[in-house]
């Protein structure tokens, strides 16, 4: 691992934890150079599909733009950055097991919804007026009467 001060490929390990979801280990190194001190993430690195836009661009699946797009939905909401994490990392498992090359967006944003309505409606319903790409009002109001019939409107 090249240290980031001094650019250095020698170091030395000083300690090494699994996180909690034992998904990466965490690494405190030390430089043999500069003797400063710098942590590293190892993680699995699973092939993931391509996502297919809507205008047929692909690009590569991007758990970070999920986060990003739940956490312009909960501003505001009683939702934590943890909650984020979760749900996107749970998405990213759930595509990750499907084994599939390519994966149109539209079925990613699919996937964060239920999760996002079980967390709060208000966010729920942001994010699905992005993905879901409401035409009109009567569309918006549609999903919002769906909500409502299936016991969402507390959150």
């Amino acid at each position: 691992m090249r240290c980031p001060f001094c650019g250095e490929d020698e170091d030395k390990v000083n300690d090494s934890r699994t996180s909690k979801d034992g998904r990466e280990i965490r690494r405190r190194r030390e430089c043999l150079r500069c003797e400063r001190r710098f942590t590293t993430y190892e993680r699995v690195d699973e092939a993931m599909p391509v996502v297919v836009k809507n205008d047929g661009r692909r690009e590569p699946f991007d758990v970070h733009k999920i986060e990003r797009g739940i956490s312009f939905a909960v501003i505001k909401r009683p939702v934590s950055p943890e909650q984020v994490r979760q749900i996107a990392e749970a998405v990213e498992r759930e595509i990750s097991e499907l084994g599939v090359d390519e994966i149109p967006s539209r079925d990613v944003g699919e996937r964060v919804l239920p999760r996002l309505r079980a967390l709060d409606s208000v966010a729920y319903v942001r994010f699905a007026s992005i993905y879901r790409d409401f035409e009109n009002l009567e569309e918006f109001a549609r999903e919002l009467r769906a909500l409502k019939k299936a016991g969402g409107e507390s959150a």
